[in-house]
């Protein structure tokens, strides 16, 4: 039957044709941008006043070591000279020409999966940087066994520990993956020290630091006497202060909304055009503000885990022992941050090993943990091209020396705490301006609140793991 049949024999009104005469139930504006932001909802937020807060910390002194960067070109690996002033020895190193032809003398060195990178007891004749791949670090275990003590991946380092014609090698670090490695010799090392007066002046200053008395931290230490008798003469301290303390200034994030006016006047029942608009917007803007709180260069969680506390996977997909080794790195973490997938990459390495997490209520909400800390959903945190990700473990508040939030509230035009929204006036348009703003920050107080487990993978593997988990 056609159209035109069926239209010829309806008897009574369609209700496509009522739809006209009726009033519908509408919903707001919705939008799929907007997610938990349980990062913001967890972090204690720090009044600051001033919109400056400063980190007062211990003085200490440089015994940890950051990563270096590499270029690839084909086959070809070659070290970013100015990323060796990640390592602790050349910290602070800003002679560009020196670092360009230390750069120049590390040798590229391939390994299979099992070959030893170096072996205990055998003389520790140079540096080692991996460029690629995961190496272990073994040491001979009380009944014959070797205990893996760390798992290194692209960027560490081995060897500055051990310097010296007569330094031997305190491990064996052995290639659990193909690796590419870049060797420099002490030799040549030590040749061209003696032709830079620039890299020997921080090479002593190096070694007169870890000369000086501290603790396990690298922690300027506090002279305490215990244990003693009598009257024995106690010794004479002081804590040191970090001479140069960070300070975190507040970021902003902000938006300018326009409304023609005619559209606020004449549109606006049953809903405010304009306050549909402002809460769209003001949505974005908080979204923003996370996205910042993990990634930004400055303050970002993700740009500010200390050195020592960036753990690689043993094998590629979060396991259980790999959150294990997270949570031993500090006292008290309150939360897990991970991506979406990479706690469903953590679910099927529990699946497969017959584990089930009991889940945690946080805010009145089920969230997945793991040793009774909750992992939140957090889709800030990026995944590379290759399917890794980043976990981030942390503890909160400045009572307990953790992660903060800061902002500043008692803005003009405050809506949320911190966030603002102000009129800016309306053109020769007709067009209303709203600048809507939110200002924040985020500090990390001791570098042990804030850990990372890195080079975690999301896809499901089809092949057995390193770790010996098949998915």
């Amino acid at each position: 039957m056609t159209e035109q049949q069926r239209e010829a024999e309806r008897q009574s009104l369609d209700t496509q044709a009522a739809r006209l005469l009726a009033t519908t139930t509408k919903t707001p504006p919705q939008t799929r941008e907007i997610t938990p932001r349980w990062l913001t909802r967890v972090l204690p937020w720090v009044e600051v006043a001033g919109a400056v807060y400063r980190v007062n910390r211990r003085l200490t002194y440089p015994v940890g070591g950051g990563r270096v960067g590499f270029t690839h070109e084909g086959a070809r690996v070659r070290v970013i000279p100015p990323s060796l002033a990640e390592l602790p020895p050349l910290s602070g190193l800003g002679d560009a020409s020196v670092l360009e032809r230390l750069a120049g003398l590390f040798e590229q060195r391939e390994y299979a999966p099992g070959e030893a990178i170096a072996r205990a007891g055998e003389p520790a004749g140079g540096l080692v940087l991996l460029a690629s791949g995961k190496a272990a670090r073994l040491q001979p275990g009380p009944y014959g066994d070797d205990l893996v003590r760390a798992t290194l991946s692209a960027g560490d380092h081995a060897g500055f520990e051990r310097s010296g014609p007569d330094a031997r090698w305190p491990y064996t670090l052995a290639a659990r993956t193909p690796c590419t490695v870049l060797y420099l010799p002490w030799e040549a090392f030590e040749a061209l020290a003696a032709r830079s007066p620039s890299l020997r002046e921080r090479l002593d200053r190096h070694r007169a630091d870890l000369a000086r008395p501290h603790n396990k931290h690298g922690e300027a230490a506090i002279a305490v006497a215990a244990g003693h008798r009598g009257e024995p003469v106690l010794p004479g301290t002081f804590a040191d202060y970090d001479p140069g303390p960070r300070e975190y200034e507040l970021s902003v994030s902000q938006a300018v909304l326009r409304v023609h006016t005619r559209v606020a006047d004449l549109y606006s029942e049953p809903m405010d055009q304009t306050e549909q608009q402002l809460r769209l917007t003001i949505e974005t803007v908080l979204e923003a503000q996370e996205r910042a709180l993990v990634n930004d260069p400055g303050f970002g969680l993700l740009h500010n885990v200390d050195p020592r506390q960036r753990i690689p996977t043993r094998g590629g997909p979060p396991t259980p022992d790999d959150l294990d080794e997270l949570l031993s790195r500090r006292k008290k973490t309150r939360y897990l941050l991970a991506h979406p997938r990479a706690i469903a990459a953590f679910g099927r390495q529990c699946n497969h090993l017959g584990v089930h997490p009991e889940p945690v209520t946080v805010e009145g909400r089920t969230l997945p943990a793991w040793r009774g800390v909750p992992i939140l959903p957090c889709d800030k945190l990026p995944v590379s091209q290759a399917g890794t990700t980043a976990i981030l473990a942390f503890r909160t508040g400045e009572d307990d020396q953790g992660v903060v939030g800061l902002r500043q509230t008692g803005l003009p035009g405050e809506r949320l705490p911190g966030l603002s929204v102000r009129c800016t006036g309306i053109d020769d348009r007709a067009i209303a301006s709203y600048l809507v703003s939110a200002h924040y920050s985020a500090a990390v107080l001791v570098p042990d609140a804030l850990g990372m487990l890195t080079d975690v993978e999301v896809h499901e593997q089809r092949s057995t793991s390193q770790n010996g988990v098949t998915p």
